[in-house]
This record gives C-alpha cells, sequence and structure tokens, in this order.
C-alpha cells in the first residue's frame, strides 16, 4: 500500500510513559531535519508537557490524542502515520487494537513486547492482513529481543561466509546493570494472572517453539530449558536462569524459521545469565536463582503481591537519570556450527539495559522503518527484529555506540 503522502512519517503512541519518554528524546536528537514526528497519547496536556522538555527540534511535533479503548481514534492514528512505535503496554492489554489497525493500514509498527501470549495472537490475528496490506509488523524492538537476534543473525552469516555449516549450540550468557520500571512490572503481573487461569497459556508459556509460524514443520531438536540450573562454564563463570530468556529464545527461534531455517534445523539455542567466577559465584548464582523463583512466586499469589506491590516502582516510574547512565549490557554468545567450528559474538553497549539502552535501540527502529525502506528486507508480515531489519538495524546501531561483533574462535 502507498503511504508516502501520509500526515507523518513517524508516531510514538504512549509517549508520556516513562519509556515513552525516553525514546521521544532519543528521536528528537537524532531524527533528519525535516522528519515529520508526531506524539500520541490519551491526554493533550500531558503530551504538551513532554513536547516541552524535549530539544527544540520536536518543538513543531504534532500532538495527536488517541486511545486503544477506542477503535476509531487508533485507526486514524495508523492511517496518518508511515511507521507507528507503540510503548503503551501491558500489550496483552492494549497492544492488539494497535497491530490491527497498523496491519489494515499498511502502517509499519514497533513494540517492546515480551509478551509470548501477546505476540502469538498478533501473528495469529494479523500476520496475513498484514503481508497483503505491506505492514511490517516488528514486536520486541528492546533490550528484549534485540541483541539476542541481531547476535545469533551475526553468528550465522559469519559461518554461512565461511562454509562452516549451519548453527548446532548456541548459547547466550548475558550480564547487564541497571534497574526496572512500574510498567515492567505491570506487564509481568498481567502475564502471570493469565497463565494462572488458562491451561492453553500455561502450555503456550512452556513450548519452546510458542512463536513459529508453522509449528508442524518445526524439528524436534530438543532446546535448553528457560530456567535451566545453575552452572559452571568453560571458562570459570558461573550462571544462572535469565528471567527473559523465555521471550529472546523464542523470538530467535522464529526468525530462524522465517528465514526457511535458514540458521540450521538443528539449532538449539539457549540464554543464561552471567554472575561471577570462583566459590562466590556458585554462591551468588545459586541465591539469583532462588531469588527469581521466589519473587515470580510471590508476584503470582495475590496477598504476597500486595506486599510487594507497597515497595515496588509503579506504572509510570523507573530508575533515575543517574541509574540509567550507569547501567550497561553485555551479551556475549557462543556458536558451534555442523562443521565443529566455533565463534562468538558480543552485542553490547552503555546505559541501563531495558530503559536508556532499549530507548536507543527502538528510537533506531523506528527510524529504520520510516528512512530505510529500499535498504531493509522485503519481508512483510509479523516479523522479528532479524528478519525485518537486519543488517540495517545493526549498522544503526553501531554507529549509535553499540557493539555488534562476531570472532571465529576455531
Amino acid at each position: 500500500m502507498d503511504n508516502s503522502s501520509r500526515e507523518h512519517d513517524l508516531v510514538l503512541y504512549g509517549a508520556t510513559g516513562f519509556v515513552g519518554r525516553l525514546i521521544a528524546g532519543y528521536v528528537a536528537e537524532h531524527a533528519p531535519t525535516g522528519m515529520r514526528v508526531g506524539l500520541a497519547g490519551r491526554s493533550r496536556s500531558k503530551l504538551e508537557a513532554v513536547r516541552s522538555q524535549l530539544p527544540v527540534a520536536a518543538h513543531g511535533w504534532a500532538l495527536i490524542e488517541a486511545d486503544s479503548e477506542d477503535a476509531d481514534s487508533i485507526a486514524a492514528l495508523a492511517a496518518g502515520t508511515r511507521v507507528l512505535l507503540t510503548t503503551v503496554g501491558p500489550y496483552t492489554k492494549h497492544g492488539l487494537p494497535v497491530v490491527d489497525a497498523c496491519a489494515r493500514a499498511g502502517t509499519h509498527y514497533a513494540d517492546l513486547a515480551g509478551e509470548v501470549s501477546f505476540v502469538r495472537e498478533a501473528i495469529d490475528r494479523y500476520d496475513a492482513l498484514a503481508r497483503t496490506s505491506g505492514a511490517r509488523i516488528v514486536h520486541s524492538c528492546g533490550y528484549d529481543s534485540v541483541p539476542s537476534d541481531l547476535a545469533v543473525l551475526l553468528l550465522h552469516q559469519a559461518a554461512e561466509a565461511d562454509g562452516a555449516g549451519g548453527l548446532v549450540e548456541v548459547q547466550l550468557v548475558a550480564t547487564a546493570k541497571g534497574g526496572i520500571s512500574g510498567g515492567t512490572l505491570e506487564s509481568m503481573r498481567g502475564q502471570l494472572d493469565a497463565m494462572r487461569s488458562s491451561t492453553a497459556l500455561r502450555s503456550l508459556a512452556a513450548d519452546p517453539y510458542a512463536l513459529s509460524p508453522d509449528r508442524t514443520r518445526e524439528p524436534t531438536t530438543q532446546q535448553p530449558p528457560d530456567a535451566g540450573p545453575v552452572r559452571r562454564s568453560d571458562d570459570g563463570t558461573w550462571t544462572a536462569p535469565f528471567i527473559m530468556a523465555a521471550v529472546n529464545t523464542r523470538t530467535v527461534r522464529r526468525s530462524n524459521a522465517l528465514q526457511g531455517w535458514a540458521y540450521g534445523r538443528s539449532l538449539q539455542y539457549g540464554e543464561v545469565m552471567g554472575v561471577a567466577r570462583g566459590p562466590a559465584g556458585a554462591v551468588i548464582a545459586r541465591a539469583m536463582a532462588l531469588g527469581l523463583r521466589a519473587f515470580t512466586g510471590a508476584m503470582a499469589f495475590p496477598p504476597t503481591r500486595g506486599v510487594l506491590d507497597r515497595c515496588l516502582p509503579a506504572p509510570g516510574s523507573g530508575p533515575s537519570t543517574r541509574t540509567q547512565r550507569a547501567g550497561w549490557f553485555h551479551s556475549q554468545v557462543t556458536a558451534r556450527t555442523e562443521n565443529g567450528h566455533r565463534y562468538q559474538a558480543i552485542a553490547a553497549g552503555p546505559g541501563d539495559p531495558g530503559y536508556a539502552a532499549t530507548a536507543v535501540m527502538a528510537g533506531e527502529t523506528a527510524l529504520a522503518l520510516a528512512l530505510d525502506g529500499d535498504r531493509l528486507p522485503t519481508a512483510k508480515g509479523s516479523l522479528t527484529p532479524a528478519t525485518a531489519l537486519g543488517n540495517v538495524l545493526m549498522q544503526r546501531l553501531r554507529a549509535a555506540g553499540h557493539t555488534y561483533q562476531v570472532t571465529k574462535l576455531a
């Protein structure tokens, strides 16, 4: 669908939220002169307050009132822009009407969803429609799951260029420093509530190929558990379960399947959190694993959740600017190929991973969708960062100060 005559090149929906404000600030600093950007949300006065705090270049941006519970306002929002980036979550509660409107209008869409059940439903409902309209629907464009998805793409490209065979055993070890926002916790609450009341959603959450484009064609390759045991890696680092593995691994496996299992039909992909070396590392890793299970259990049980809610960040709040600036992320991904070769990819960057660094990833995703259409992969429909944006996004993130590199080890 031709959308060249639309009023806006990019609209940021949810611009008054914690992450939305960060992304708006990033886009204001990096959008080219003349780019037509809009800020959207339910309250015009709050949008005006956000815009007033942005760099001068953003003071002429349009303000658009829209509410995901008002279908007409969301339809008009999607129809008026070439690209829409939404941070309005939890996505299971607020996201589907936005995907619907973009798929129907042929509007490219991006979000920060870490909710597997939402992404699955969006695929089932709107993939075919988006492919017909020409829309790229790109989920998980922040810390979940851009570093994972692009790092494995990088490994595949290196192995393919060397004729080393498909990827067989791939593991990401994540280390990071950062905080947490009320919006992330609200999303977690919603997912836990939904799974508690639905056997089907619990089964979906347990399926390693939950986001497959065709579940019947997936290989029988056994995948690593999302919350496996504490282990000591080859380099002596102790590892614990990584809370984001459940969405990241399924995103990577979807990327593989969408490309005809180009990474390899025997791909085994898992993610863990790197802790520390030596005896202290073992103690900390075990404590983190127990803590994660205890926290998840407490959040799933209403009485204990009520106690936690009194001391956790409320929706709309998040880490301080100082915490965001002091944060960082580093993902080390090692791979063995069918021919026995070994590679290592690094995806890393400055800033709190869920907020400052995510603002960079999401902002560059939106700018790539709006400005780089002739260089992007041709695929349309429900996509992943790797299949929708691939090397273009990787190049943009490198230019923004993030690291994406690959080394052949053996």
